[in-house]
């Protein structure tokens, strides 16, 4: 009995008639088979019969018969290989090795049977057997494209980018056609921040395969780290295209639609996701982010809770529920939610720092100064800290500690105004006038309407000369 020859079927041909003639082949194993009560021991039947289920992806029932043949023919490498793919399409990949392992005992120099073995392994995690599969492959043949390429892969999931890039390059100087080459290359130039170098591999893929959605996917990725958003939704509005179910595309062009303060569209393309993928954390995150950045508050706290619910640890989104329960001045829900994220992250500063302006602004000032502390010491270069901290440690009465804070505010930011005004008033109440001058000539130098906050504070004193004069009462 020949071999199917799958050759005669016509790419052409209606989905009716591969259909029609589908059925035909398997009528005609069924004669062969009969009621199944007499095993079948024509070894050509057997891989005609296995082929034909394989080619038609139907694996289990090519699983059965592949066995039937290892009955007669147990010595038989290319059988026990054939045995692995079947199990590699079954997702069973442990099984999978055993068989890959059975043929390789039998023919240890076949280079296919070694890269099989390496994918295998690669699907299990065991990277680096995986990579000793593929060199052994390469002793045997240098050049072997299936094992350049996997070995590749693998060294991508081991995060060793620069390894698999110089893998990849040499495929394409020999086959610059090869467009999983380009693909793995875009990916690998993405880790490795070379970004420019990365859009142009994804260019190239797509130029020969136009319709990968993955590829189109990525290229959006890349051009929104480059900030390019406009381009990054086109991109993604491609990868939609073709595949429309797709929840990672719909949530990465919501993110460049906020980039782009197109926050209404951004939140309809949260909302696709979460149809499609209901508990995306990040979404609900995100949605949430949207409606605060638009002051619809009961709808971001409502976003943010369901984050919260999905996990109970995800102090950004108590962060998100406390800012909008803080612009709602709901105070005490607003610092139960900064409270609880400072719990499970303490080295936050942006949380500490909401965190005292919510305590200064419920009139708790002494409290208020640890927040701001803390932010001093987790961002010593916020000069806007140590200017809060300064005025509420100036408020307090804390004058030496407050000339501190304001010193530091004008040593990290040396053009900030509102420092040296402020400096200006502690120095005058600690009787050091001549500082106190200079200070406040370095704030209008810097900042010409500062005048008119001194002009508030000081009706009547138009002039620095007239200043010194009050300082001298």
């Amino acid at each position: 009995m020949s071999i199917l020859d799958y050759s005669n079927f016509d790419d052409d041909e209606s989905d009716e008639g591969r259909a029609d003639r589908f059925e035909d082949e398997l009528k005609r194993y069924k004669d062969m088979l009969g009621d199944g009560s007499s095993d079948i021991t024509n070894i050509e039947a057997l891989e005609e019969i296995v082929n034909f289920f394989f080619d038609n992806e139907r694996y289990e029932e090519a699983l059965r018969f592949i066995d039937r043949m290892l009955a007669h023919i147990p010595y038989n490498a290319d059988t026990w290989q054939r045995k692995g793919l079947i199990l590699s399409n079954l997702n069973r990949p442990a099984e999978a090795l055993e068989a890959f392992t059975m043929a390789l005992n039998l023919n240890p120099v076949d280079t296919e049977i070694l890269v099989n073995r390496g994918i295998a392994l690669d699907e299990l995690g065991r990277f680096e057997e995986a990579v000793a599969s593929y060199n052994q492959a390469l002793e045997i043949e240098p050049t072997h494209d299936e094992a350049l390429f996997n070995k590749a892969v693998t060294l991508e999931k081991m995060e060793k980018y620069d390894d698999a890039a110089q893998i990849l390059r040499f495929i394409l100087e020999g086959n610059p056609d090869h467009r999983e080459a380009w693909y793995e290359l875009g990916y690998c130039y993405d880790y490795l921040d070379q970004l420019d170098d990365s859009l142009r591999c994804y260019d190239e893929h797509i130029d020969r395969d136009p319709f990968n959605f993955n590829a189109w996917y990525n290229r959006g990725i890349v051009l929104s780290r480059i900030g390019q958003f406009h381009r990054a939704l086109e991109s993604y509005d491609t990868a939609l295209a073709v595949h429309e179910n797709f929840p990672a595309a719909w949530y990465n062009k919501g993110n460049a639609l906020a980039n782009l303060g197109r926050l209404h569209d951004a939140i309809e393309c949260y909302k696709e996701t979460l149809r499609l993928e209901p508990k995306d954390l990040p979404a609900w995150h995100n949605l949430g982010n949207a409606y605060e950045e638009l002051a619809e508050y009961a709808d971001a706290i409502n976003s943010f809770s369901q984050a919260i619910k999905l996990d109970d640890n995800h102090y950004e989104s108590y962060f998100g529920r406390g800012s909008c329960y803080d612009a709602l001045e709901e105070f005490r829900k607003a610092l139960t939610d900064y409270n609880r994220a400072l719990e499970i992250h303490k080295g936050y500063p942006e949380l500490w720092y909401a965190k005292a302006d919510l305590l200064y602004n419920m009139g708790k000032l002494r409290e208020s100064l640890v927040s701001y502390r803390m932010v001093t010491r987790l961002d010593p270069h916020n000069f806007e800290a140590w200017l809060d901290y300064g005025e509420t440690l100036f408020e307090l009465g804390y004058l030496r500690q407050a000339l501190k804070a304001f010193d530091r505010s004008v040593d990290v930011n040396p053009k900030s105004a509102d420092s040296y005004y402020l400096r200006a008033k502690v120095l005058m109440v600690l009787n050091r006038n001549f500082d106190a001058v200079e200070s406040l000539k370095s704030s209008f130098r810097l900042d010409p309407n500062m005048r008119k906050d001194f002009e508030r504070e000081f009706p009547g004193v138009k002039t620095m000369k007239e200043f010194k004069n009050l300082l001298r009462k």
